[in-house]
Formats: structure tokens, C-alpha cells, sequence
């Protein structure tokens, strides 16, 4: 069997087909992130170190770290700060430093800038996951050597110089080429997962159909490890979640072994609440005197005030134990346990009577 080996300083993370899903989380991304993207140009890293600690507390076993910031202030004031070549691979060194500081989860370095990316390899502990190397030329010959050079696995992205192809057809052929240029480096199948493009399925409805049948093609005739932007599927639609947690068991079931992912369902805010309870106000409802905050927002069905696993990891973990992926169905028990419930603990136990 296929088997991916990720590593961070003490820790290890199997991509396999008969390993439970490998969720690699990505909320460590200043790309579309304008909060923390201001922050990291003032050179505030909490942000980065919350979302590092709350991934790997919802269930992501690896964590993928983008340094593709844009620091438009420090643009104005040196014009060097416009080339990604000079901002990100001081970043992404940073940005991993300050992970491994308050984690101990293997790691995905993920940046098209080549300093970047051996910035990040020298400055990872273990073995990390490069992401990415795509089907053109130039970029094969740029970063295949640096696969070779640090003996790391690779996320291989199944477009090339054409761009992205409809044709699911195509897209095979790219990550069979990129397969192919692996072997002449010396680079094994087992250290390549293959990201064979999710699209959106409002804009295409074969979409979710068209990855399934590739996930399989590629498990089958390639031997290799799988991974996608899960959220892809349901970009521009209603209720999100409600298709990514359908579309994720469905890949499991595929033959897809891993996705980038945020694991993390993302606290409630205030706004949020106010808005709801002057909803609940306006229907009549009169509530309980003295309900927190947290007990209101359970109650209306609204998520938490804390993070916690989002509801992708629910359906993640329930596929694989139907998948004989999570033996006894220990983690899903686990994942499920109610505070205070385990018999073994105080909440479990009976009050002795005198």
C-alpha cells in the first residue's frame, strides 16, 4: 500500500490508503486574510500561533504554512517589498518558526517562490510536505531538486503551462507526467500526492463526478496519494458546509486519502449574538434569566463562542470508521464523548451514600 510519510520533530503523519483521511489545515494563509495579513507586516505572529494550536486541537495532522503575504505599506516605503522573491522567504522561515514553537505537528510548505520553499525545508524540523510542483517545465526543473535534495514527499497540482483543463483526461495525463519527471530524479510514487483540481460545482456540475473518477485512476494506475482545496467544490453556493460534508466522504470512498482543509468551526462573535438575540426578543421568546452566552448559541443551533472542530471533521471521522479506517471506532467515540461522561472520571462516578 501507497504510504506517505510527513514528519515534524517527534511526530508523524501517514497519507495511505488504508490510513484514516489526513487533514492538512489551512488556515495559516494571509491570502484573502486582510487581519492577518496586516499583522504579519507589523510583525505580529499570535494570530498564526492560535491558528496553529486550534487546527491541531480540532484534528488537522498536518498543517500547511503559505507565506504569500502582501505588504502594501512596506511597499511604499521600499519598492523591493513588491517582489514576492524578497518578502516571503524571510516570512515563511518565521512563519515556521513560530509554529514549531507552540506545535509539534508535521508541517506543508507552501509557496510558489523557490526561496520560500528552501527556506521553509531548512528551517522545518523532520520531514515536511512541499506544496507545490505543477506540470510545466520550468517549474519540475525548479522544484523536483529540492524534493530530491531534503528526501521530502511533494503535492503535485495537475495543471501545466495550458492551464486548468475541463477535461478530467487531461489532467491525468498532467500528473502522469509529473509522475514520470519524479522518477528521473530518483523521487519514489509513494513521496508524490497528487491534487488533481476540484471545481467548482455550481459552475460545473460533473465537477464532483469528474474527481471521483479521478481519484480512482490515479490510486489505481499511478499508485499515488491524493489531496485537494475540499472547499473548491462548493465555491459561490448556499450552505457550504452542507456540500463539502457530503463531497468529503464521497472522495473517502473514492480513493482520496487526504484534503487541505480548516478543520476549525470559527467562534461566534458578539455581533452575531446580539443580532440573534434581538431576533429571538422580537419573536416573544422569553429566555431563561441569567443564560450565558455560550449556553444561547448551542441552544440556537449557532456553533460556539470557541473554536472547535468544524462539521467537515465530523463527516471526516464518521467515514472513517464506515471505512474500517478507526478500529473499535475508538476516535469516534472519543471525538463524541461528552464532558464529564467517562465513567472512569469524576463525572462518571456514582456519590457514595454514607
Amino acid at each position: 500500500m501507497t504510504r506517505t510519510v510527513v514528519e515534524s520533530k517527534t511526530k508523524t503523519a501517514i497519507i495511505g490508503f488504508d490510513e484514516p483521511f489526513c487533514v492538512i489545515g489551512e488556515r495559516i494563509n494571509p491570502t484573502g486574510r486582510k487581519i492577518l495579513n496586516a499583522e504579519l507586516e507589523a510583525g505580529d505572529y499570535s494570530r498564526v500561533e492560535a491558528d496553529a494550536i486550534a487546527q491541531t486541537a480540532a484534528g488537522a495532522t498536518i498543517l500547511d504554512i503559505n507565506s504569500g503575504a502582501v505588504f502594501s505599506n512596506k511597499m511604499a516605503e521600499d519598492p523591493r517589498y513588491a517582489d514576492n522573491n524578497f518578502v516571503e522567504p524571510t516570512l515563511m522561515r518565521a512563519l515556521i518558526e513560530r509554529v514549531q514553537a507552540v506545535v509539534d505537528t508535521p508541517l506543508c510548505i507552501d509557496s510558489s517562490v523557490p526561496g520560500a520553499l528552501e527556506n521553509g525545508l531548512a528551517a522545518a524540523e523532520g520531514r515536511p510536505l512541499l506544496n507545490s510542483v505543477t506540470g510545466e517545465e520550468d517549474r519540475m526543473e525548479m522544484v523536483l531538486p529540492l524534493v530530491k535534495k531534503y528526501n521530502v514527499p511533494v503535492v503535485a497540482i495537475s495543471n501545466d503551462d495550458t492551464g486548468i483543463s475541463e477535461d478530467p483526461d487531461v489532467r491525468f495525463a498532467v500528473a502522469k507526467k509529473i509522475v514520470e519527471r519524479a522518477a528521473d530524479f530518483g523521487i519514489p510514487a509513494h513521496d508524490i500526492v497528487v491534487d488533481p483540481l476540484v471545481m467548482p460545482v455550481g459552475a460545473m456540475g460533473s465537477a464532483g463526478l469528474q474527481v471521483f473518477t479521478l481519484v480512482r485512476r490515479l490510486r489505481e494506475e499511478l499508485g499515488v496519494n491524493t489531496t485537494c482545496g475540499a472547499s473548491n467544490i462548493s465555491f459561490g453556493l448556499p450552505n457550504r458546509h452542507g456540500i463539502n460534508n457530503a463531497f468529503l466522504p464521497m472522495a473517502m470512498a473514492a480513493g482520496m486519502t487526504s484534503a487541505i482543509m480548516n478543520p476549525v468551526a470559527l467562534p461566534v462573535n458578539q455581533t452575531k449574538i446580539a443580532e440573534k438575540k434581538a431576533a429571538v426578543a422580537a419573536a416573544g421568546i422569553i429566555l431563561p434569566e441569567g443564560m450565558d452566552d455560550e449556553t444561547f448559541v448551542t441552544l440556537f443551533g449557532m456553533g460556539s463562542m470557541s473554536s472547535k472542530p468544524g462539521k467537515e471533521m465530523e463527516a471526516i471521522r464518521a467515514a472513517n470508521f464506515l471505512m474500517d479506517c478507526d478500529p473499535s471506532g475508538a476516535a469516534w467515540i472519543n471525538f463524541n464523548k461528552v464532558p464529564g461522561s467517562d465513567a472512569g472520571g469524576r463525572g462518571g462516578r456514582k456519590r457514595r451514600r454514607g
